[in-house]
């Protein structure tokens, strides 16, 4: 995803003693009808069809930053129908729309089109119809963190053009079903560019034909299903350095497309970092999941993005993030963070896909969790824990991370660093490093190329670990809290309890008396005693370095 434009250090745990007249007073968004036009997963006018092919093929006319062209919806009805929604914004003119080779009548509202055939479309019919379009895009302001087309011009001042959309969703660009629970099943992205300049997009380059109005169109075909805001066009005086990878699944094909006047950089920075990124996370992830399209790094003229098998690199060849350590650690400057965050994406964002953008935190948490998985790789477990410990200071815990379902509306950006150390707590939780690799890798092999909820990774999670960790994933995702660990001494005693806005939260945790052994510990939401033997209210530690959570002391 988009990388947090801000980075908000949070020097405190921020933990509270909650109450739940709290929560009854936070206050709630409202949404528009068309927030639901385009965020909503259950409307009949788009569940009706599923989407099986696009061929979107886009002329880009750069000096007058406009665009103009079509796109192929290949579909199966998943029931009878005869209107269907798609998307585009309304910014973007809709010339026509053509079934069977005759114009359909359409609406539109907002930024969504209706169309409706001239007779119904019978539930297991494989149909189709093209849109034709055109206009001025929008153009981002910032992007990656803002959505659009991005005019600008490299070093020697030739164009370089490119898209980022998501979040705003990819039909501010060209017309798709925009929702992520239906990704296109396969696709054809054809893009004319005036000559002498290049596309690259995402998958393998089929075709190059110079057209006879000056430009070129660059045919690349995507083999396996993709989300529609990871396609992507890249225009520019690019360069072509090609080398491979022997993986899990063979032989990788790795293509790096930069500008001219950074080939040896690109050449040392790619060399240095993209095989070891590709080695940790097939280890710890299992394979690669788009041999068939091959893995590709583009340069950009913004910071990053995770567009499958054609990623947008924008760090400068330089390690950290732009040169910083996002963990303040030390660790993070040891490796280029663009190239590793933004990879970690093919696996988790791009293969597992959340089917709301609500669940974001799939995509962000496991992605900002595998930046520590990769720090352990080559530097050890405690580099690895220090590394996603230190993130801790880029923590708001200003609202809950799981966003307003249907709407198209992210939660809070706590769905980084918090989900990762989240995600690290349940693994401490688990206590067995080759049980929580195996669960890592069976979510890749299990919800391989599929759209998910978030119940859908818990419950996986919890039955591969045998532990209910249901309550633990409710807390940290569903409220802006995080737990409290509250203990009281009464006669002799240790009291202990969770203070938590989830009614039964549970966490085994790991306290000792200080410089003993960590034992682990099952605390309930009532005070209950513990046997501590040798632990008193002076020498009681919890460990809070790897569990993120806060902790009272009586």
């Amino acid at each position: 995803m988009k990388l947090p434009h801000i980075i908000t250090f949070a020097l405190g745990l921020g933990f509270s003693i909650f109450s739940a007249s709290a929560q009854l007073v936070t206050p709630k968004p409202t949404f528009t009808r068309a927030d639901t036009l385009r965020g909503s997963t259950t409307s009949p006018l788009r569940t009706c069809y599923d989407i099986n092919y696009y061929h979107l093929d886009v002329k880009v006319d750069i000096d007058k930053k406009f665009i103009s062209g079509s796109n192929l919806f290949k579909f199966t009805a998943v029931q009878d129908f005869s209107t269907l929604q798609f998307d585009l914004f309304n910014n973007l003119a809709i010339e026509k729309v053509l079934y069977k080779g005759k114009e359909l009548p359409y609406k539109r509202e907002f930024n969504a089109v209706f169309i409706t055939f001239p007779k119904p479309i019978a539930k297991g019919t494989k149909d189709a119809f093209t849109v034709y379009y055109s206009g001025n895009p929008t153009i981002a302001k910032r992007a990656p963190w803002d959505g659009g087309f991005v005019f600008s011009a490299d070093s020697l001042g030739k164009p370089w053009v490119v898209t980022a959309c998501e979040g705003i969703g990819a039909s501010i660009w060209w017309p798709n079903k925009d929702q992520l629970a239906d990704e296109v099943d396969s696709m054809m992205i054809s893009i004319s560019v005036p000559k002498g300049l290049k596309d690259v997009s995402n998958g393998r380059l089929r075709k190059t034909t110079e057209l006879p109005d000056g430009y070129t169109r660059f045919d690349w075909f995507v083999a396996n299903p993709i989300n529609n805001y990871d396609v992507a066009a890249n225009i520019g005086d690019y360069r072509h350095i090609s080398d491979s990878y022997d993986g899990e699944k063979g032989k990788l094909t790795l293509d790096y497309w930069v500008l001219p006047e950074h080939v040896a950089k690109a050449t040392k920075q790619f060399g240095e970092n993209v095989k070891p990124m590709l080695k940790a996370f097939e280890y710890w992830f299992g394979p690669y999941p788009w041999y068939e399209d091959g893995y590709k790094l583009v340069e950009t003229p913004h910071l990053g993005m995770e567009h499958q098998s054609a990623v947008a690199y924008g760090n400068k060849y330089q390690n950290g993030y732009l040169g910083r350590d996002l963990s303040g650690t030390g660790w993070g400057i040891k490796w280029d963070f663009i190239v590793v965050h933004e990879s970690g994406h093919e696996w988790f964002g791009n293969s597992i896909t959340d089917k709301d953008i609500a669940d974001m935190w799939m995509h962000e948490g496991f992605t900002n969790y595998s930046e520590s998985l990769f720090t352990e790789m080559y530097y050890g477990k405690q580099a690895g824990q220090e590394y996603v410990h230190g993130t801790r200071r880029a923590i708001a815990n200003d609202e809950p991370i799981i966003g307003t379902y249907g709407v198209n509306k992210e939660g809070s950006g706590d769905m980084y660093y918090k989900s990762g150390n989240m995600l690290n707590a349940i693994r401490t939780v688990i206590n067995d490093d080759e049980k929580w690799r195996g669960i890592l890798r069976g979510l890749n092999k299990t919800f391989y190329h599929q759209t998910v909820t978030t119940e859908q990774i818990v419950d996986y999670i919890n039955k591969e670990s045998g532990i209910n960790l249901t309550t633990i994933f409710d807390q940290y995702l569903r409220y802006k809290n995080i737990p409290t660990l509250e203990f009281r001494f009464e006669n002799n005693r240790v009291m202990c309890r969770w203070v938590a806005d989830v009614g039964g939260f549970t966490m085994p945790v790991k306290v000792r008396a200080k410089g003993g052994e960590y034992i682990f510990i099952s605390p309930k939401t009532r005070f209950a005693a513990v046997d501590l033997p040798g632990v008193t209210k002076d020498n009681l530690e919890v460990d809070t370095f790897d569990y993120y959570i806060g902790v009272l002391i009586d």
